[in-house]
């Protein structure tokens, strides 16, 4: 076993070294650009776009046609939220979405609504960070145009009841995005299925290569159309103008298939190593919480609270082991977890969450290594908490009456 130990899958994938395979000639072989139609080099780059958008649109049972290529899930949620309100704007101007959202969407939907251009409706989660369908079912108002609602949240794992939304949007007559960057590559999706009109997803959260990304755009029952957010060659049938990056969409498309070919077997692994970590560490350390849904969760996501310790103190006690105590995207900020607030947790218990995200190379003895540092380090914090120590004495740290300085 190697440390330090990568257990922050969520915010990043390592990429697999046969996807690095797959890109490798594309960058000096292969270097056209796939919208040079007039020879050689640009028809190889072409074709292997064209090969990457097949395993792409495979993995999550859509047309080729229907992928448009981005920088990544963020610049996908953008052009989403932005391009359908702005095609739309006759239609009205009403979004519904959750509290629990990316900050890709939450920041979108936030910006336009303070822009005026905007009425946006957050729907809250119950405990276990879960949007109630029939809660997206109350908020539509005639001007209602797009439902966003998230697959699998990034920092507690609840997957959402997608296919439901889906559903009522479809009886609604109304666009649904889902921002699937969490879930495509881990659980199987089926835009089809799943009623979605728009999904945003990246390759680097499913061991592909950072800086590529997809919007599917459902071309069919409804044909959805949105406004560019980039002007410029017209490429991507319009919708994002810019030269494609060929080697890194090479290595998108073969992570999808790696993905379609390895996620049963994953997924059975994943479990296996994330419930003996819970298990384990919920039995030898007392007062730890689960955060999100018991079983309804990503295979690899364990997003634990630890009572009376700082979550921040926890992860330096554990710094050869790579986690994180909320969104990589947030992680800058003081603030407690936004999502585990919206769950109801105390803000005390929300700075003292940690999130495990386990992933393709993990294996067993970084679990045993990781099991046996947690326990140890917050046995040791817990000695040095003085709040602790009332409790165990018994003393309701409620009502005590803090001295102001």
């Amino acid at each position: 076993m190697k440390l330090p130990i990568f257990l922050d899958n969520h915010s990043t994938t390592p990429m697999d070294p046969r996807v690095l395979d797959t890109m490798l000639p594309y960058f000096v072989e292969k270097f056209g650009n796939a919208a040079s139609r007039n020879h050689a080099f640009g028809w190889a780059a072409e074709e292997a776009v064209e090969q990457a958008r097949k395993q792409i649109a495979k993995l999550i049972k859509a047309d080729p046609k229907e992928i448009v290529f981005t920088s990544g899930a963020t610049e996908s949620d953008n052009l989403a939220i932005k391009g359908v309100l702005e095609m739309y704007k006759e239609k009205g101007d009403h979004i519904i979405t959750s509290s629990t959202e990316h900050r890709a969407v939450l920041d979108t939907v936030k910006s336009l609504e303070g822009k005026g251009k905007a009425a946006v409706t957050y729907l809250p989660v119950d405990k276990f960070g879960m949007v109630n369908p029939e809660d997206v079912r109350k908020a539509i108002t005639e001007k209602t145009i797009l439902i966003s609602i998230m697959l699998a949240n990034n920092e507690i794992g609840t997957i959402n009841p997608v296919k439901e939304i889906g559903k009522i949007a479809k009886e609604k007559g109304i666009l649904f995005h889902c921002d699937a960057t969490q879930g495509v590559g881990k659980i199987p999706v089926d835009v089809q299925d799943m009623g979605i009109d728009l999904m945003s997803f990246s390759a680097h959260k499913m061991y592909g290569p950072k800086g590529v990304g997809a919007l599917y755009v459902r071309k069919k029952n409804p044909r959805v159309r949105i406004a560019a957010q980039m002007d410029g060659g017209g490429h991507e049938r319009g919708m994002r103008s810019g030269t494609l990056p060929v080697p890194l969409i090479v290595g998108f498309g073969k992570a999808c298939e790696l993905c379609e070919q390895e996620m049963a077997k994953d997924t059975v692994r994943l479990i296996a190593m994330r419930d003996r970590l819970e298990a384990s560490i919920m039995k030898a350390l007392e007062e730890s919480y689960l955060n999100g849904h018991p079983t309804n969760r990503l295979p690899g996501n364990l997003n634990i609270s630890f009572a009376y310790v700082e979550g921040e103190s926890l992860l330096m006690g554990m710094k050869d082991i790579a986690l994180s105590s909320g969104s990589a995207c947030t992680s800058a900020t003081l603030e407690p977890s936004y999502v585990l607030r919206a769950l109801g947790v105390g803000t005390e218990l929300a700075h003292s969450s940690i999130r495990f995200g386990l992933g393709r190379f993990n294996q067993d003895d970084e679990i045993d290594y990781t099991i046996k540092k947690v326990i140890e380090i917050v046995t040791k914090l817990r000695e040095m908490s003085p709040l602790y120590e009332m409790a165990k004495e018994g003393v309701d740290l409620k009502s005590v009456q803090w001295a102001a300085h």
